[in-house]
This record gives C-alpha cells, structure tokens and sequence, in this order.
C-alpha cells in the first residue's frame, strides 16, 4: 500500500490482511524520545553549567526543563494510534480479537522492558558490588515485574531508583495498563459510541486531577504518575482517531487547514508547553494542564497524517523517520548511553562544568544511545517481532 503527500489519509487495502500506514508517526516518535532526552541532559550534563556558564544554563533551562512533555505526547500518539487500528479492525473482521492484541502487544513490549527489568535490578547491582559500592536499590521490583511500576515510582517519590535505567520504565507500565483495558472497552461498545466513552474517560481523568492541585512533592507525584491522571491523554488520543475514522465536519476541518491555521498550531504547541509554569499553576488551571497541551499534540498528530497544506511532512526527514523505527528502544535505552558518556568523560578528565564538555557529552550520549538501541533492535527485539503479523488483522 501507498502512502503519498498528495493524499494524506491512510489507505485501507481490502485484502484478509488490511493495511494502515501513517507514514509520518515515525518521525514525531523520534522528536518526542528527542525532547525526552534533552531534558534528561538538561537533569545530568547541562546541570554542571548552572554556575560557570550561567547564561547558556538559563537557556537549555528554559528550552528543555519541560522536556518530560514528550511523554505526554506518546501519551496522546498511542490512544491515536491503537484506537484507530481497533476501529479499522473492529470494521474489517466485525469485532476486535482481544488475545490477538495482547499477543502483538506482548511481542512488541515485553521482551525489552524485561530485559531492561534484568539489566535494572539484577545486572546493575552486581556491577556495584564489583565495584566496591553498596547497592541502594529504592524500586520494588514485584510493581516493575506486574507492570504497575508508575504507582512504585508515585510512592517513592522524589527519590529515584538507583538502577537509573529503571527511571523511565513507568510510562511503559502505564501503556500496558492502557494495553490490557482498550481492547476490551472498545469490543464490547458500539462504534458509534466511542466519543462518550473518551469523554467521560477524559472528564474521569480532570476530576481526579482536581483532588491534587497543590505545590507539593505528593501531589506532584499522582499528577504525574498515577494512571487515572494520565489515561485522559490515551482517550484524547481515541477522541481524535475516531473523529478521524469516518468522513465528517472534522475531517474536513484538519483535511482542508490552511498553511497559517497549521503554523497557529505548531506556535500555539510552543506556548503552551514552554510557558507550561506560568501558564497552568498550581490551583485550578493545573486541573486542564495535560488536557491543553494534549489537544495541541493531537491536532499535530491529525495535521501531520490528514492535511493537505502541512508546511512540512516528517516523512519528508528520512533519519528522523528512520530512527523513529527505533524510538521505544531509544527510551528504554538512552538512560544507559548517558550512564556510559559519563564514565568515558570522567575517564578523560574533562571538566563537566565546561560548555563544550556538556555539548559533547549530549552529542556522545545520543549517539551512544542509538548505537545500543540499533544493537538491541537487531539483535534481540526483531526475533520476536517478526511473529507479530501471524496475530494481525491490520498490518502496517
């Protein structure tokens, strides 16, 4: 099947196994595991700068402390993506194959996430005590090992596991979590009805929020790690897929956006995610913080695959849409590109608290991070993906 720039909506081959493509996901996959990584430069390598470069701290400051939004965004592109491929299902075969999905989610996720659990709890304390350090391992892996580590995470928070690859891995457990509950929910409801299912799922999600809106670390801790606080993002992500789904006024609306509507949105998604502070604070306005940001990300999601005037197409980036093939091992990953950069810099000698140092460490850090990511793709994770068409309906 083809997927051209003249014709921004996905093709549905009729064929036993029909496909869906959206060739520009892969793209906005590496920019959002991109924006994540930056942030996570600015936590470790920009951090040094703070006092001998005071200027360019204030800068990477303000450009990447908010960098955890690329979550969010991944967030959003799931609840797009996996709703729309279980429409299109549901559509093709008449219903949506619950154990199938599992299996291809199984395929795709476990066998990563485990091996990163193995590295995470096992292998890195052994290193430590190799090393003649103690470990300190604060995750409980029982949560990890159940997919359940985000709620770990909100109870040990602010402190972090000392395994620093096992940080990340709580978004993961949350898209499980939205793994086990959509196919089901979707099975057994009317197409039709879908949009009052997302709505009262986003409201759900706006209500919760509103019992922790205040300036403290626990609050901040279920804002940001509890699954009811987030599901709002994957339903919002569902909203659009389905509105999407079906010729209609909205559509029409994103197929036909013009080139300074399309610039409005991508200024707009600046704005609000850069003066994310100032403009949600605590109170209230913290309540539709996720909601806001996830309704800019959605409409770059819906400009990017439907609209005809876009200003520019990630497809058009080949790197950027070849690496994003990559992205779920970049995330998972690139904690331990990081982990390695910093070794090879103490090794060196170089001052941390030096400008270019920090610029080289990032550039090193990435690139160490895809070099893994490829290796492990390659080498590991394509074993079990090549099954994962055997259990498909839908096919890319």
């Amino acid at each position: 099947m083809t997927f051209t720039q003249t014709t921004t909506q996905p093709q549905v081959a009729p064929a036993a196994k029909t496909k869906v493509f959206f060739p520009n996901l892969d793209g906005l996959r590496f920019i959002s595991f991109l924006v994540v990584f930056l942030h996570h430069c600015y936590l470790s390598f920009f951090s040094y700068l703070q006092t001998s470069s005071p200027t360019a701290f204030k800068i990477q400051s303000f450009l990447f402390q908010y960098g955890t939004l690329g979550v969010n965004f991944f967030f959003v592109l799931s609840g797009f993506l996996i709703t729309y491929l279980l429409i299109r299902e549901k559509e093709v075969t008449g219903t949506i194959h619950v154990g199938n999905f599992y299996i291809r989610r199984i395929l795709r996720i476990w066998p990563l996430y485990f091996l990163c659990l193995f590295i995470g709890f096992v292998l890195f304390a052994m290193l430590k005590k190799m090393g003649g350090e103690v470990p300190h391992e604060s995750a409980n892996p029982w949560y990890y090992i159940f997919l359940v580590g985000n709620f770990d995470y909100m109870n040990t928070w602010p402190v972090k596991p000392d395994a620093i690859l096992l940080s990340v891995l709580w978004s993961v457990c949350v898209e499980e979590q939205f793994y086990l509950a959509w196919p089901v929910i979707l099975k057994f409801i009317p197409v039709k009805s879908y949009k009052y299912v997302f709505a009262g799922i986003m409201l759900l999600s706006l209500v919760f929020r509103s019992f922790y809106t205040h300036n403290t670390e626990a609050d901040h801790a279920v804002r940001y790690f509890h699954t009811l606080s987030l599901i709002g993002d994957m339903a919002l992500g569902g909203m659009v897929a389905w509105l999407l789904s079906f010729p209609g006024k909205f559509r029409d609306f994103i197929t036909n956006l013009s080139k300074p509507a399309i610039a409005l949105i991508y200024i707009g998604t600046l704005c609000v995610t850069l003066g994310k502070g100032y403009i949600f604070p605590y109170g209230a306005p913290i309540i539709f913080e996720r909601l806001v940001i996830g309704i800019f990300f959605a409409l770059i999601i819906a400009e990017q695959n439907f609209a005809k005037n876009s200003l520019f197409k990630m497809s058009q980036s080949k790197l950027m849409s070849k690496l994003g093939v990559y992205t779920y091992g970049l995330y998972c990953l690139h904690l331990l590109g990081m982990y390695a950069t910093v070794r090879i810099v103490v090794k060196l000698g170089w001052h941390e608290d030096n400008l270019w140092v920090a610029g080289a460490s990032a550039v090193i850090g990435l690139l160490l991070s895809i070099a893994i990511s490829l290796a492990s793709y390659h080498l590991y994770e394509k074993w079990f993906l090549k099954w994962k068409d055997k259990f498909a309906f839908i096919t890319k």
